[in-house]
């Protein structure tokens, strides 16, 4: 397995491949993006099940996360929950702002193809999954973990309100129905929203919830998960072999 941390943009970055990055590139590269208070590393177990695969995946650091850690990030998501919130949601449009530029190098840099780009995240990572795909049409294939595409109350740019402009990616969403973090109904009612959008290529969109779980689920369930996670890419980004 190879691991090489860099930037890929200004974004702080860890490739991992079972053989060649420029290899595994060509079958597809899948952009990942972790949790809040969490970095690229946390889910280094994820972004080699992906290599193993056969794609190249690429962990990235959320902004003010990682590498890129806010100095005052304590003081930034502690005291009143609505400032909390703004805070939080500007970290996710931040780092989705960013995907465009992490592509552009990827493919300027050989590690891409234009037409095997997928993207993955979890909870925060899953937000930022979302914000992506309205930012960046080469994004093919998507499945954002645990998230939402609300962006809080009163959120012009908010995912959830262009069910229209995520046709054709082929978007699958995961949630867990006890979640106590992430109210999961913003996801199954945005996949509601997609369907007759979808409605020539229904397959490209699916909706899983996992009823009793909670936020941190159980092994068994984030099993079943991932198992999804890796056909769907197998199925919607090409064959990893």
């Amino acid at each position: 397995m190879h691991h090489t941390p860099t930037h890929v943009a200004s974004a702080p970055a860890l490739l991992v491949s079972r053989d060649s990055h420029e290899a595994a590139g060509r079958r597809g590269a899948i952009l990942f993006y972790h949790g809040f208070t969490a970095r690229k590393e946390a889910n280094l177990k994820e972004l080699e099940s992906l290599a193993s695969a056969g794609w190249l995946a690429v962990g990235i650091d959320n902004a003010c996360h990682g590498e890129r850690r806010a100095p005052d990030f304590e003081s930034r998501f502690t005291g009143d929950p609505r400032v909390v919130g703004r805070n939080f949601f500007e970290v996710v449009r931040q780092t989705a702002d960013e995907v465009p530029a992490v592509v552009d190098d990827l493919l300027a840099r050989g590690l891409a193809q234009r037409d095997r780009l997928g993207i993955a995240g979890i909870s925060m990572g899953g937000y930022i999954t979302y914000g992506a795909l309205l930012r960046d049409r080469r994004l093919r294939v998507a499945t954002p973990i645990l998230g939402s595409p609300r962006y809080g109350r009163s959120s012009e740019c908010s995912p959830h309100l262009t069910p229209g402009a995520f046709f054709p990616v082929a978007l699958l969403s995961q949630t867990a129905g006890a979640d106590e973090n992430v109210p999961p109904h913003h996801a199954r009612e945005l996949h509601e929203a997609l369907a007759p959008h979808y409605a020539d290529a229904p397959e490209r969109q699916r909706y899983v919830e996992f009823p009793s779980a909670r936020h941190f689920m159980p092994a068994a369930d984030w099993e079943v998960l991932w198992s999804n996670v890796l056909a769907w890419f197998g199925r919607f980004l090409g064959s990893s072999e």
